[in-house]
C-alpha cells in the first residue's frame, strides 16, 4: 500500500511519451540504432571535458568523504562566484556566500518550489518552454506550472508582461496563488536570448506583484554565431537588476555544469541569491540534494582553470555554430518552418503542424502519431513536450557529431519521403 501521495506519483511514468528512449546509434557497432534528437546534450564536447578531468583532477581523501570538516566544499562556491562574475557581468559582484551548491538544477528547482510556495501554488512561465519544469518544480512540492498564453514571438517582446498579467489574474480567480515567474535565458526550446528591455519589464512585473523571479541561465555560454545579424546577444538578469526595478531578495539565478560544460552526469547545480532567508531554508533541506564531494572536486578544478574554460567555450561555440548551420540548411532546403534568429542552446524549434496525421483526432494524439512515424524511421523527436500554444511544434537537438546529425536528418526527412540526399 502506498500513501495517496505515492499512488499519485506512481502514475507519472505511465504518461504517454513522457520519457525519451535512449540514443543507441553508432556508425560502426550499431548503425541501425536509434538517433535521439530529444536529449539536450552537447555530445561532441564530452570528449574534451573527460580528457581534462582524467588529466587534471586529483582526488584526495576529502574528495570521497562527507566534506563537512574539509576545505573541499568551500572551493566550489569561490570558483563559481568568480566564473559567473566573468560570464554574467553582474552589476554587483557575486559573493561566494550567495552561492548554494546542489546536485543539479533539477534539485534546485525542487528546493525552490518547496521553499517559495505552498502545495498547489503556481509558478508562472511563458510558452513554449522546457517541458520538464512540471516535474522539476512539482513532483515533490506539488507546485503547479501555470502557462501564460504566449506564442513564440510574444515571449521575447516587452509586451509579454501583458500575457503574464492575464495569466496571473486567471490563475488567482481559479484559486491558484502565483508565487514566482520562471524564465530560461538563453531560451529552451527556442534558442534565443531575451532582449534587455524585455527582462526589465519582467523584473518590474515581478516587483509590482511581489513575485520571485527565477532566471535559469544554464545555457549562458552556449551562445554562438549563427550567421544571423538580427540575433539578440545574451544579457544576464543580474547585469541589469537594480533596486529601482526589483527588490534584490526576489531575484534568484540558476546555473550548472550540464550545458556549458557538457557534463550533466556530474550533477552540479548552483543557486545564486541575495535572499539570506531563502539560503537558510535551502541549506536546511540541502542534505537531500547535496552534490557529491567527488563532483565538487571536479567542478572546482575546472572552474579554477580560466585558460581551459576559455579554450573549451570557444571550441563549444564553434561546434554549435557548425551543427546549427547544417540543421537549418536542411530545414530551409525542405521548406520546413522553424523559429528564426536563434543563436543559443542546442536546439531548433520546428513547425511540423502541416504534417500531423489524422485531422479528426485530438492534437496530442496527432503529435504522438507523427513521433511514432519518426521512431519507425530510427529517429526520436519528443511530441508535445514544450507545451506550445499551437500543436505540431517539436524541439530538434542539433548538438551532435556531424556524421550523427546528418544521418538523423536523413532519417527524419526520409520519413516524409522528401528524398533529400545529405
Amino acid at each position: 500500500m502506498l500513501s495517496s501521495r505515492g499512488t499519485k506519483k506512481a502514475e507519472l511514468p505511465k504518461t504517454p511519451w513522457r520519457y525519451a528512449p535512449p540514443h543507441t546509434y553508432n556508425k560502426e557497432t550499431n548503425p541501425a540504432g536509434l538517433i535521439s534528437f530529444g536529449m539536450a546534450e552537447h555530445i561532441p564536447m564530452r570528449t574534451e571535458i573527460v580528457k581534462y578531468i582524467n588529466n587534471k583532477v586529483t582526488f584526495t581523501e576529502d574528495s570521497v568523504g562527507y566534506g563537512s570538516s574539509s576545505s573541499t566544499p568551500n572551493r566550489l562556491p569561490n570558483a563559481v562566484a568568480s566564473h559567473l562574475n566573468n560570464i554574467l557581468k553582474p552589476l554587483s559582484p557575486i559573493e561566494p556566500e550567495a552561492v548554494i551548491v546542489a546536485s543539479g538544477i533539477t534539485a534546485i528547482g525542487s528546493m525552490l518550489s518547496f521553499t517559495l510556495a505552498e502545495p498547489t501554488d503556481g509558478i508562472l512561465v511563458s510558452r513554449p518552454v522546457y517541458g520538464r519544469f512540471e516535474l522539476d518544480y512539482g513532483v515533490e512540492a506539488d507546485v503547479q506550472i501555470v502557462y501564460a498564453d504566449t506564442d513564440t514571438e510574444e515571449a521575447f517582446a516587452p509586451a509579454v508582461v501583458d500575457k503574464y498579467e492575464a495569466a496571473l489574474e486567471r490563475a488567482e480567480a481559479d484559486g491558484t496563488k502565483i508565487r514566482a515567474v520562471l524564465i530560461v535565458n538563453p531560451h529552451n526550446p527556442v534558442g534565443r536570448c531575451y532582449p534587455a528591455e524585455t527582462l526589465k519589464e519582467i523584473l518590474l512585473f515581478c516587483n509590482r506583484h511581489k513575485l520571485h523571479l527565477i532566471s535559469d541561465e544554464v545555457y549562458a555560454s552556449c551562445v554562438f554565431d549563427s550567421g544571423d545579424p538580427s540575433a539578440v546577444p545574451f544579457t544576464s538578469v543580474l547585469s541589469i537588476c537594480t533596486p529601482d526595478l526589483i527588490d534584490p531578495d526576489l531575484v534568484h539565478l540558476l546555473y550548472g555544469f550540464s550545458k556549458d560544460f557538457a557534463a550533466g552526469g556530474l550533477h552540479l547545480g548552483f543557486l545564486v541569491t541575495q535572499n539570506a532567508s531563502l539560503r537558510q531554508a535551502c541549506k536546511a533541506i540541502l542534505r537531500l540534494h547535496n552534490a557529491s564531494t567527488a563532483s565538487i572536486t571536479i567542478g572546482a578544478t575546472i572552474l579554477e582553470d580560466q585558460d581551459f574554460i576559455a579554450q573549451f567555450i570557444e571550441k563549444s561555440r564553434q561546434s554549435l555554430a557548425s551543427t546549427y548551420r547544417i540543421a537549418t540548411s536542411t530545414l530551409n532546403q525542405e521548406g520546413i518552418n522553424y523559429v528564426k534568429r536563434g543563436n543559443a542552446g542546442f536546439f531548433i524549434y520546428i513547425d511540423l503542424s502541416p504534417y500531423l496525421p489524422y485531422p479528426d483526432r485530438p492534437v496530442h494524439e496527432r503529435e504522438y502519431a507523427l513521433a511514432q512515424k519518426f521512431l519507425d524511421a530510427g529517429v526520436f523527436l519528443h511530441p508535445g513536450e514544450e507545451h506550445g500554444k499551437q500543436g505540431g511544434w517539436f524541439r530538434v537537438v542539433f548538438a551532435h557529431e556531424e556524421e550523427v546529425l546528418r544521418e538523423g536528418l536523413r532519417r527524419y526527412v526520409s520519413s516524409f519521403s522528401f528524398g533529400l540526399t545529405l
